[in-house]
């Protein structure tokens, strides 16, 4: 069972990864992402729905529009590919009966709900974390479609298994992060934006489910890998101290590390304090 829901999530993901390819691109422009359909930029022809399969299509014209030949960009199917990778990794570890220890895996029903809000919180932080990288920004309307639905998923989980305490542990986390990230913006804003803050909260709404642990780890990985990436930059002789990194996918990085191993971190580190 674990098997057909995690292939059935990866093959869920190729085909979100080829709409999120269209989100990448009108998001940030504000344009719509339903019309018009998609085109060559070269060219204007609309693609055929026989060069729109996921990763297939664009190995099989060999990156290039069938009718110009101008080359299509690798960020496309690496978007698919990367989407239905991601989609799969969190099957594997969310659905029932997945490799997640308790309180990250749900032993019933509504586990299904946890599973699509976790799979909807990737697929806005693959669009969110390639968009920061290539523009430098964290589109809103991405950032409220998340939480939106992330709330709306959680909640629907939390009634049918009568928990409310999970509902609020996930919004403690989100205003707590979203308060640090919006102090951190007002005393340097040049180091942070309100896009940062506005993560921040989704990422504490998310980890925030999963306990105080992961929300914790989260938090302080975001800022260790960030302070990696920076030192990397350094390293590589590509800036100095005063070059601007984008932010938003250190943060969404950290999240997911927080998310894997969040709740065994705290249990390894409780151990050694005597706690559990």
């Amino acid at each position: 069972m674990l098997a057909l829901v995690t292939v059935a999530a990866g093959v869920l993901g190729l085909l979100i990864g080829s709409f999120l390819g269209v989100v990448i691109d009108r998001v940030p422009a504000g344009a719509s992402i339903l019309a018009p359909p998609s085109a060559c930029d070269a060219c204007g022809h609309r693609i055929r729905w026989y060069d729109n399969v996921p990763v297939v299509s664009w190995l099989v014209l060999r990156g290039r529009c069938r009718d110009c030949g101008a080359p299509i960009g690798a960020r496309h199917p690496l978007t698919e590919l990367g989407t239905g990778l991601a989609f799969a990794a969190v099957a594997l570890g969310l659905a029932p009966d997945g490799l997640l220890p308790a309180p990250a895996r749900l032993p019933d029903a509504a586990q299904w709900l946890v599973l699509l809000a976790f799979l909807l919180f990737a697929a806005c932080g693959i669009a969110l974390a390639i968009i920061d990288a290539e523009l430098r920004r964290l589109p809103t309307p991405i950032i409220v479609t998340g939480v939106v639905g992330v709330a709306v998923l959680l909640a629907g989980t939390a009634a049918i298994r009568g928990d409310l305490g999970s509902v609020l542990t996930s919004l403690g986390a989100s205003l707590a992060m979203g308060a640090i990230f919006l102090v951190i913006a007002l005393i340097r804003p040049d180091g942070m934006g309100l896009g940062d803050v506005r993560l921040a909260v989704l990422i504490g709404l998310v980890t925030g489910w999963v306990g105080w642990s992961t929300a914790v780890l989260a938090f302080l990985s975001a800022f260790l890998l960030g302070a990696l990436a920076g030192l990397g930059v350094l390293l590589a002789r590509r800036g100095d101290r005063r070059t601007a990194i984008p932010f938003g996918p250190w943060m969404l990085a950290g999240a997911w590390l927080g998310i894997g191993l969040g709740p065994l971190a705290w249990a390894w580190y409780g151990g050694i304090l005597g706690l559990a």
